[in-house]
């Protein structure tokens, strides 16, 4: 990254108005550690970068995938702290398109509510087994993804047994992984080299983040096709032998 780059150029509201937040907005999360701090010039007033700005961007995106605050912080931990303005624009265009994560807090009770039934013990390891929710080690709560509790409640109720479904998941996990790794090579090398090559070009940002907009629904519809012709035969071929 460039000196220029590093260089806080933004007072609070200056950072506010270009982001098109509000000053209140900008300090939030900042408190949430969304934001780094910024730097803090002559009379105490603090100074912010281009960094700051393309951070809040990606914040706003992720928000408009329909992810959390806590999703959006856990998101962001992972991501390496020395990113630059670039790369983060990366995030926003290429990474936050693929609507990361749905995942909400929520307690037994309200889950209940959700669900529609009262809920045993079992009947939650089985959700989890299933990837619908995530207890929160410590706190009498759960990590819910919303778009999957109707067909894990559905679930419930089917006679298989809970080490088949954790062995299901497990597979599935590890083959869409192997997947995922595929595609992230072919935007590696179509698409962000590329535009690594071009010079940044925003033109070529755009662009991509439009590719991507229009790959995902393409990608996710394909893979759920192969997948649904791909077992079908696999189970026509297993049960011919018997």
């Amino acid at each position: 990254m460039s000196d220029e780059e590093h260089e806080p150029r933004y007072t609070v509201d200056e950072l506010a108005a270009r982001a098109g937040v509000t000053v209140r907005t900008v300090r939030f999360y900042g408190t949430r550690g969304l934001l780094p701090p910024p730097v803090i010039g002559a009379r105490r007033v603090g100074h912010y970068g281009a960094g700051h700005l393309a951070r809040l961007a990606l914040i706003e995106e992720l928000q408009r995938q329909g992810m959390t605050l806590a999703a959006i912080e856990r998101y962001l931990e992972q991501l390496p702290a020395d990113l630059s303005e670039q790369d983060l624009a990366i995030h926003r265009a290429l990474v936050a398109s693929w609507a990361p994560e749905s995942a909400e807090e929520i307690t037994l009770r309200e889950l209940e509510r959700r669900a529609g039934r009262a809920l045993t013990g079992q009947d939650v390891e089985r959700l989890a087994a299933m990837g619908v929710l995530e207890p929160i080690e410590g706190r009498e709560a759960f990590r819910l993804d919303g778009t999957l509790l109707r067909l894990g409640v559905e679930l419930l109720d089917v006679p298989i047994e809970h080490e088949t479904i954790l062995a299901s998941r497990t597979v599935l996990v590890e083959h869409a992984r192997s997947a995922a790794q595929e595609l992230s090579r072919l935007f590696r090398d179509e698409v962000w080299n590329p535009y690594r090559e071009s010079a940044e070009d925003p033109d070529h940002l755009s662009a991509m983040r439009s590719l991507s907009a229009h790959m995902q629904p393409m990608v996710v519809q394909a893979l759920v096709t192969a997948f649904q012709r791909s077992l079908r035969e696999e189970l026509r071929a297993a049960f011919r032998s018997r």
